[in-house]
């Protein structure tokens, strides 16, 4: 059982870096994660394919030399897999996905960060050069967008706030991509590789990791 913190920003960390990495995650409780891909391999599996999933995410990110901030869905855990000495640990804000990124990126601008890019945790096609790669791209471009193959972004990153990038979007549907680039038509911006992110059984099913998970649907 995962201690539950009653400061959500207890463990704020040094300044060290002028890039900030915005992790964005859900608590990962048994029927109130991955819903959809639990509708086909059940919420245990889903459950499980999550923390799988977020052990990827620490992987790929706990040796980037940025800043790190997770942000959590539903409450800070002290003790779970993102180690508080590495991650810095908060709370999204806000009614919806949009207004919650607008937070989050708002507070990094204001403790100084310069270049700032946020991912989710449930890329399993994501990798630390991915991401490396986004943020070297903000020093030729004031924005850069990781598409995903479902219609949304699984990367968004950029050096100066723009807030209609969170404003007016159907948030998990796949119009999300296409209404964020007619926003950003007149601006700079890079785009990176086209990736696949986790949300149905069809994602994953012919992807040799995920195998062990999916056992009980092949008895």
């Amino acid at each position: 059982m995962q201690k539950k913190s009653t400061q959500p920003n207890q463990n704020q960390l040094k300044k060290t870096s002028n890039n900030l990495l915005l992790i964005f995650t859900r608590n990962p409780e048994l029927g109130k994660c991955k819903t959809r891909l639990a509708a086909t391999v059940g919420d245990k599996a889903a459950l499980d394919i999550y923390k799988f999933l977020l052990r990827h995410t620490v992987s790929i990110t706990e040796n980037l030399d940025f800043d790190k901030r997770v942000y959590y869905s539903e409450e800070v855990w002290e003790d779970d897999v993102w180690n508080s000495k590495i991650f810095e640990k908060r709370l999204q804000k806000g009614i919806d996905l949009g207004e919650r990124m607008h937070n989050a990126f708002k507070d990094g601008f204001i403790a100084g960060y310069k270049n700032i890019c946020i991912i989710g945790s449930d890329m399993f096609d994501l990798t630390q050069y991915d991401i490396e790669n986004a943020f070297k791209q903000l020093d030729n471009h004031n924005f850069v967008v990781g598409p995903a193959e479902d219609g949304g972004y699984y990367l968004l990153g950029m050096n100066a706030l723009n807030e209609k990038l969170f404003r007016d979007k159907a948030w998990g549907t796949g119009n999300v991509l296409k209404h964020t680039l007619v926003d950003l038509k007149e601006e700079n911006y890079s785009s990176l590789a086209l990736r696949n992110d986790v949300d149905l059984y069809e994602d994953i099913s012919a992807i040799d990791a995920f195998q062990p998970f999916l056992k009980h649907l092949k008895k």
